[in-house]
């Protein structure tokens, strides 16, 4: 496989640079209501808060804090990561009154234990300068990296965290545990293209991480960068009254992600390999955490990684930014397999985020609840589907057992049951609930103004609801005040009460992604969409990283099929650089592309490198022009190619949310 490799500046997931109008959003936000105080207070009650546990494991290893007091700046001294953003929760303060108790204790022990860590002699994590955990593994030729963050500029800092403590070792090797950017986006700041090029440094990644890496970033890049906005709480300032960590991780680095294709593939259900001279076996776990994810167990170390399927926190079985649905059973099954195969073995379990946990049986007790955990929310959710239970009423008829309910390492902090109980469900059985009265239902916006009337109008409905928040009903005036919004989305009115119940039941949440949400709502309905500086996930290095059909994929999914109704365009395609050639055919609405054919009817034959290809699609360079500076020759009509170029939309990342599409 040829090596190709990125680099690009993004903002982890979101695509988002750091928000200059968040404090606008800090200064617009409202105290906790007496409701909001006595839920809050009542989470006190309810869980353990006596167990220290989790804070002595988080500080268990400890060597050195992070360089620079954990800033991290670019070439152009933009900063990357600043740990002071998170200077709130310094100390041992009690939690306030707008944060859920158990949330504001997670995002604490994120905060407080950051810097190079020992997990057991001979491999070493940096902790607190991303979302995630960088690990370096020590082998007899030299240092393996696994999961090098979401940004260069990060993993770079802690790769020289690390060597000022443990010296000048050579990153011969890197492992990617899993497909998600958080885990593969710093790559080329621990390494080099030269070193890549040359064989001095292997990539290790599962089966399937390549594409599933570039369908999630590309394909559904878009999406994922407008929706990631609301999920991490990027858009709204950090504190008290705002983003309070994702549960997962503090939040996400601001620099340069990287991507490289892998050199070596783990490709075999359980796989044993020798890197740097140092012993692994490997175990796939895919349609877990990730599409592509895998485990590794190091004999030596006696030390297992089960990647992001078994970190302190219940997981997303479907993120909310967007991504496709995970399987609940694929996780409780691989976790079980897992422990089956080396929970007598392992004595400390670590894992790409939090802390890691040490003690054979307190790893394995940690497997064992894990596992039961998703396979309890995949096998209670299918049996009230099939008592006839929709995927809402199951999520709220389920919750774990007080055994593992009351387990910190599986509160929802990130995912939740809740949300869980509902992605079982569609991965089973569709979205589709057997009503007929949703089968096919009036749009948004219609069903709103229907809605609206037949309720009273807009003013008898912005009444009652303001009664009801008074009770502290938040749920429910966000579903009443959405129909008077979406129908008349300049009711400012209902939009800054809907804004205040949003921020009531953010304050309440503890899931971290949930107060994004709703504390991200609140700012869009007071402010409107505010578009600020963007790269999208489908920017032109990382269109440049992709395969050829996973590329054409992704401008099938940008072709206006409207626009392309009753045009037939043929297009003979010859890359000489990569030596490729397609035949690109646009008919019936869709774009098909058949590798090694060529027309002899085509309406045009065009030679270009794959580097002019990628110019023209990412809007840099004209077609015409390309033909003039002589980059692509073009028998037949150059006007079909130009033509196929205007039938490619761009997207807006900027799409309301919370209002119709199209709202100012």
């Amino acid at each position: 496989m040829q090596l190709k490799s990125l680099t690009l500046s993004v903002m982890l997931v979101t695509g988002v640079s750091q928000p200059v109008l968040a404090a606008d959003a800090a200064d617009a936000a409202k105290p906790a209501t007496e409701a909001t105080k006595s839920a809050n207070a009542a989470v006190l009650k309810e869980l353990p808060f006596n167990n220290k546990q989790a804070f002595e494991d988080s500080a268990k290893g400890f060597i050195a804090p992070l360089d620079n007091n954990g800033l991290v700046k670019n070439d152009q001294g933009g900063i990357v990561f600043d740990l002071s953003r998170y200077q709130f929760l310094a100390g041992d303060k009690p939690s306030p009154d707008t944060v859920n108790p158990s949330l504001w204790r997670q995002a604490q022990i994120m905060a407080h234990y950051t810097g190079l860590f020992e997990v057991t002699k001979g491999i070493y994590q940096v902790r607190g300068l991303d979302i995630s955990n960088i690990t370096f593994i020590e082998a007899p030729e030299g240092v393996i990296i696994m999961d090098p963050l979401a940004s260069a500029e990060s993993a770079k800092a802690a790769l020289d965290l690390y060597r000022k403590h443990r010296g000048n070792k050579p990153v011969v090797a890197v492992i990617h545990s899993h497909s998600h950017i958080d885990h593969y986006g710093g790559v080329m700041g621990v390494i080099s293209h030269e070193d890549l090029k040359s064989g001095k440094v292997k990539i290790y990644a599962p089966e399937g991480y390549t594409g599933a890496a570039l369908n999630e970033s590309v394909i559904g890049g878009n999406r994922q960068t407008r929706l990631s906005g609301y999920q991490y709480g990027m858009l709204v300032a950090d504190g008290p009254q705002g983003t309070m960590t994702s549960g997962l991780g503090l939040g996400p680095s601001k620099g340069t992600v990287t991507f490289a294709v892998p050199t070596n593939i783990i490709n075999q259900p359980f796989q044993k390999e020798t890197i740097a001279g140092l012993d692994f076996e490997f175990m796939l776990a895919p349609d877990t955490e990730a599409p592509a994810e895998m485990f590794f167990y190091i004999p030596k170390y006696k030390a297992l990684s089960t990647a992001e399927d078994a970190v302190h926190t219940q997981h997303n079985v479907y993120s909310l930014r967007g991504a496709k649905v995970r399987s609940a059973y694929n996780w409780a099954k691989y976790l079980r397999e897992a422990n089956d195969r080396w929970g007598d073995e392992a004595e400390v379990l670590y894992a790409p985020h939090h802390w890691p946990i040490w003690g054979k049986e307190r790893v394995s007790e940690h497997l064992t609840r894990q596992s039961a955990a998703y396979k309890y929310i995949n096998d209670q959710s299918i049996r009230l589907a099939n008592s006839g239970y929709d995927m809402i009423e199951a999520a709220e008829m389920i919750k774990l057992p007080e055994a593992l309910q009351s387990e910190w390492g599986l509160r929802g902090y990130y995912g939740t049951t809740n949300h869980n109980v509902k992605a079982a469900i569609d991965k089973q059985f569709g979205w589709y609930n057997g009503n007929p009265a949703t089968l096919h239902p009036l749009p948004r916006v219609e069903t709103a103004k229907k809605y609206v009337e037949y309720m009273g109008g807009a003013d008898a409905i912005v009444k009652k609801a303001k009664a009801d928040y008074d009770k502290g009903n938040y749920r429910w005036v966000m579903q009443a005040l959405m129909q008077v919004v979406y129908a008349d989305p300049s009711n400012m009115a209902a939009r800054n009460l809907m804004a205040d119940a949003s921020e009531q039941l953010g304050y309440q949440t503890e899931a971290g992604t949930w107060r994004g949400w709703y504390l991200s709502a609140a700012k869009d309905l007071r402010e409107g969409v505010k578009p600020m500086q963007v790269v999208t996930f489908a920017s032109p290095d990382t269109v440049a990283a992709m395969p050829l059909e996973l590329f054409f994929d992704y401008l099938s999914i940008r072709l206006n099929g409207p626009k392309a109704e009753g045009k037939t365009i043929k297009l003979n395609l010859n890359l000489p650089d990569t030596k490729d050639k397609y035949l690109l055919v646009v008919q019936y609405g869709v774009l098909q592309y058949h590798k090694d054919q060529q027309a002899k009817d085509a309406d045009a034959s065009l030679t270009m490198d794959r580097s002019t290809l990628n110019e023209i699609i990412g809007g840099k360079l004209k077609v015409e022009q390309g033909v003039v500076d002589g980059k692509i020759k073009i028998d037949g009509k150059p006007e079909k190619f130009e033509e196929f170029v205007t039938l490619l939309d761009t997207f807006d990342p900027w799409y309301q949310v919370v209002m119709p599409i199209g709202t100012k």
